[in-house]
């Protein structure tokens, strides 16, 4: 009787997101091959922890065991790996083949998975807005772009890019309409910060672990998805209208980080934001390089100006300024919107450094260049608590809120706490309304066509009948 034939051994490398999608949807009904472990980066408190079985399906009865990715070359070797899987975002090109190295040197091969095999369709048209960097100015513009989008009469539903760090059996698929919703879920700071600004404008958020459920649920009440990303990460969906954000403050990173440079490439709108921060030489040579690997795209120029709620309570004083958490870890800024309102407004800012506790501490550690500014980074109850005590320990006369979240409801200030917020705001022509007007109204070269997706569906709408131009 002939032996079964072995499953091939598959490790997928991710950071509690992508890598759980690309399973979802790519291996987890796949007999012949076996995802053995996944390793996890960038987001704490993930490794050690396993991809539950209830979520896994029926090959993987124990679920998945999830490892620090400084283990790969062991796991390698411990499970006679044949394939490993790449899967997460926001990655210099450096870091990615230095991982396929690893794999490489273990006999493995090393996979990027694209578009075609990871992009759900949906049963409506979709409109992703992605990046070529985290912290580029993506949740002002999803916001825009749902403003623009209710203003024309649209039901929208507003999907994130998953960040999925609690009870992920529980949180497989979220629907978040209220702030008491937030709460009921227990969500982090860095879901508040992404969920918060939307529920406030009106909008319903889904976000989870199984897009396609999630998608499914979506559709119920919408009649456009509206991908909100996360990271410079790919969307998860095949988008009928691509926007991608460049950021004129890091020139030069669309051309080096996984995979913003394939975002880029992909945009149907590529926006520069920024601007108004930034050296006139330094847009036009982000210009330049977006038409080198996009040349048709149209550009919208845009800026982020802030808001303070209140300019009295800062004006001169000693501030501690909170700022968006990844923007300033692995996005690697070094200012945000609280430091533009703290120098705007003669505002002197206190170092956060010498008072940090336990994983605050931890992360200053990490990420070196962060200065003196907090990164309100809260993963879990235990990060929290430590931001609690770091912020409680700051000698101050105010604290200027940064993020988007308001952390005021989630934190106690024993000093005044001001909330800074930004919109996207676009400068000249073209803008976005123009332009979504344009693909409403089947004038918009749409990238769909890029992935031979069905054109038959005549419920898209504004789709193009065009052919995809030569990129």
């Amino acid at each position: 009787m002939p032996r079964p034939r072995r499953r091939t051994s598959v490790i997928i490398m991710g950071a509690a997101g992508r890598d759980f999608h690309n399973f979802n949807v790519v291996f987890r009904h796949d007999g012949s091959r076996e995802v053995v472990a996944f390793t996890a980066a960038q987001i704490p408190n993930i490794s050690g922890r396993r991809y539950p079985a209830a979520l896994a399906g029926r090959h993987y009865p124990r679920g998945i065991p999830i490892y620090p990715e400084a283990e790969l070359g062991s796991l390698i070797a411990r499970h006679e790996v044949r394939e490993v899987v790449f899967a997460y975002s926001d990655v210099p090109y450096a870091v990615v083949m230095a991982a396929s190295a690893v794999a490489n040197a273990g006999g493995a091969d090393f996979r990027l998975l694209g578009g075609r095999a990871t992009m759900l369709t949906s049963r409506r048209p979709v409109i992703s807005v992605c990046a070529v960097r985290t912290g580029a100015g993506k949740s002002q513009t999803t916001r825009r772009v749902a403003e623009i989008l209710r203003e024309a009469g649209h039901r929208i539903a507003v999907i994130r890019h998953p960040m999925p760090y609690g009870n992920l059996v529980k949180q497989q698929v979220q629907r978040i309409a209220t702030r008491g919703d937030l709460t009921r879920q227990r969500c982090t700071i860095e879901e508040r910060e992404e969920y918060e600004p939307h529920i406030d404008a009106g909008s319903v958020v889904y976000a989870g672990v199984d897009y396609k459920a999630i998608l499914r649920v979506a559709e119920q009440d919408a009649d456009i998805v509206l991908w909100d990303g996360g990271n410079n990460d790919l969307p998860f969906y095949t988008p009928d209208l691509h926007i991608v954000l460049t950021d004129a403050l890091r020139v030069g990173n669309e051309l080096s980080y996984y995979p913003g440079e394939a975002n880029l490439r992909m945009a149907d709108i590529a926006i520069i934001n920024k601007i108004d921060s930034a050296d006139i030489d330094a847009v036009s040579i982000l210009r330049r390089n977006i038409h080198r690997l996009n040349p048709t795209v149209p550009i919208v120029e845009a800026a982020s100006p802030v808001e303070v709620s209140d300019t009295a309570a800062i004006a001169g004083k000693r501030v501690l300024v909170i700022e968006d958490g990844p923007t300033l870890t692995h996005g690697g800024m070094r200012f945000g919107a609280g430091t533009v309102a703290a120098m705007k407004h003669g505002a002197e800012m206190v170092d956060p450094r010498p008072y940090a506790v336990g994983t605050i501490a931890e992360v200053f550690a990490a990420y070196p260049h962060i200065g003196p500014l907090l990164p309100a980074i809260g993963y879990g109850e235990a990060q929290i608590a430590d931001l609690q005590a770091t912020i409680s320990a700051v000698p101050c006369d105010a604290a200027i809120i940064g993020t988007p979240a308001d952390l005021r409801g989630l934190l106690t200030f024993d000093m005044p706490a001001v909330r800074v917020r930004y919109a996207l705001q676009e400068i000249g022509t073209p803008d976005l309304a123009t332009l979504i007007g344009q693909w409403l109204s089947g004038k918009l070269y749409s990238s769909k066509d890029s992935f031979s997706r069905d054109e038959s569906r005549s419920h898209r709408v504004g789709r193009s009948q065009r052919k995809a131009p030569a990129r």
